[in-house]
């Protein structure tokens, strides 16, 4: 009876284990990619053989920490899905992201040849030690002549100071051999403590009416993948137009590397939200002073950090249509039908699950510009280039850093945003030394008088451009008049030298040709009076 007792049990187990491991296993491949400004929705197909019934399939290759509610599934020849189950790999002793596994492998390449060459020197120790008590053993042989004496003596030395000269050769070695180690490790620790995301797998199960094979669709969206935009904007010269290159940094660590796949840039962020707010009653109550404690500070600090996050989580983003130009434009399709921009890449893309920014182009245009040069002496003495480009909306850009070079060279960098652009988008394309710029007071027109209880002060300043280039130049000059917000401070008797006055923010605009080697001046001027005893920030 107890061995049918143990029979039965270990017939339970072995049907237990196998019923475990006897699930079909299938891999399956990333075959597109939507990647959003924040997460990326991953789509994978392939075909199964069902027999008639259920069964269950574990799909492995699967992305790690998926937004379990994204999930979506589906198969064809009448085969249902039954349900459906997200589970890690506990079997892997150990999961390190592609940059740490090549640093521990690197690790035990060299491990393997230190061990070489502490064998050796092991070896070469044993040596030494021989020819030492062969040493003595000579030195107290008697019998032998001095010649023969001599003759061994020197076989000895030569043979020793060999091997001691190898012996330090192998130490030299292991010492760098260390020192290389002592790095990778430390490099290997700080590759661990990144937030590698590691696979996962995907447990389904079917019924199916009949045996037959079905071809299986499988979405989920992942939250460790994004992309940002950046541009390349170049200019040949002044008589071409400006050539902008959209481009991607993408970034995924999903724990799966996407091979060769197709994929698309979506502006769209789902981890936004899709629910409308909803307005609550605003109730208003009186005011009530409270001391400035350790208990208001406290309730301060914890206020404080949710409404920075809100304020910082405040994003647009611009919608439209662009037109195609140059030939990595016939593999992108701009799509704006829905409530984001949408660009399809039918170029295919490795992507590894490093969590660095992988450069992707998207899309080039060819932008007719009118060029000026623009200077705001009182900020700074340097005189700007523009391109002035209308009909932006329909470049489909959001704000991002632009890498501007002009004539062929690195100019530095930049930034676009359309948020705050109106018909004209001015794009800033570096700094020309050519154009000398001088801003002064003029200190012969000053004056200081009083007035009865009063001061009145006059400010002249001189603004003066010089072209030392060889062909004439248009130039837009803005200085500013100031703006009194106090009844008694009273700016008058102004002047701006045939400017373009703006009353409300005091701006003054010269729109200017210099010829080559022409010095331009203008003047602005003005009075400003305000009692005595107090000062004003001019």
């Amino acid at each position: 009876m107890l061995y049918r007792k143990y029979v039965l049990m270990a017939g339970f187990l072995l049907a237990t284990s196998h019923n475990i491991w006897a699930q079909t296993r299938q891999s399956v491949d990333i075959s597109h990619a939507t990647i959003f400004l924040n997460g990326a929705e991953l789509s994978s197909s392939t075909k199964i053989n069902l027999p008639q019934g259920e069964s269950e399939i574990l799909f492995t290759n699967i992305a790690g920490n998926v937004n379990q509610q994204s999930l979506n599934i589906g198969a064809d020849n009448g085969v249902v899905i039954q349900s459906a189950t997200f589970q890690n790999n506990f079997l892997v002793a150990e999961i390190l992201s592609p940059r740490a596994r090549a640093i521990q492998d690197s690790i035990d390449i060299i491990e393997n040849g230190r061990a070489g060459t502490n064998n050796m020197l092991a070896v070469t120790n044993e040596q030494i030690a021989v020819l030492s008590q062969n040493k003595q053993v000579s030195g107290s042989q008697s019998g032998l002549s001095v010649a023969e004496l001599t003759k061994m003596l020197d076989l000895i030395k030569t043979r020793l100071s060999g091997l001691l000269a190898e012996k330090d050769k192998l130490n030299a070695t292991l010492k760098k051999t260390d020192e290389r180690l002592t790095l990778l490790r430390m490099q290997l620790e700080a590759e661990k403590s990144k937030d590698f995301q590691p696979g996962g797998q995907l447990l389904v199960k079917f019924y199916a009416p009949r045996a037959t094979s079905s071809d299986v669709n499988i979405s989920y969206v992942v939250p460790n993948a994004g992309w940002s935009p950046t541009y390349d904007l170049r200019v040949e010269d002044l008589k071409n137009p400006v050539k902008l290159f959209y481009k991607a940094n993408v970034f995924q660590n999903s724990g799966v590397k996407w091979d060769k796949i197709k994929i698309t840039l979506s502006t769209g962020n789902p981890s936004e939200g899709a629910q409308a707010p909803a307005l609550q009653p605003w109730y208003l109550a009186f005011y009530q002073p409270t001391a400035y404690g350790e208990g208001y500070m406290n309730s301060y600090q914890n206020q404080a950090a949710p409404r920075a996050k809100a304020i910082m989580m405040e994003s647009a983003a611009e919608d439209a249509k662009a037109p195609a130009s140059g030939s990595l434009n016939n593999y992108v399709q701009v799509n704006n039908s829905g409530i984001s921009t949408t660009f399809d890449i039918d170029l295919p893309y490795t992507i590894p699950s490093d969590g660095q920014q992988h450069l992707v182009s998207v899309k080039s245009y060819e932008l007719p510009a009118t060029y000026r040069y623009f200077v705001v002496p009182k900020m700074d003495r340097d005189a700007f280039l523009q391109a002035q480009i209308t009909n932006w909306e329909d470049l489909n850009l959001i704000p991002a850093t632009t890498n501007i070079f002009y004539e062929g060279s690195y100019v530095g960098q930049g930034f676009i945003d359309m948020r705050n652009t109106k018909d004209t988008m001015n794009i800033s394309l570096g700094r020309d030394k050519k154009i000398i710029v001088r801003r002064e007071r003029d200190k012969e027109l000053r004056s200081v008088k009083t007035i009865g209880t009063n001061i009145k002060e006059t400010f002249v300043y001189t603004v003066s451009i010089r072209n030392t280039r060889k062909e004439a130049l248009n130039i837009t000059v803005l200085e500013q008049l100031p703006i009194s917000n106090d009844k008694d401070i009273v700016i008058e008797d102004t002047d701006v030298d045939g400017g373009t006055l703006e009353e409300t923010t005091g701006e003054v605009k010269w729109i200017l040709s210099v010829k080559p080697n022409e010095t331009v001046k203008k003047k602005i001027a003005f009075t400003v009076k305000y009692p005595k005893g107090k000062s004003i920030n001019l």
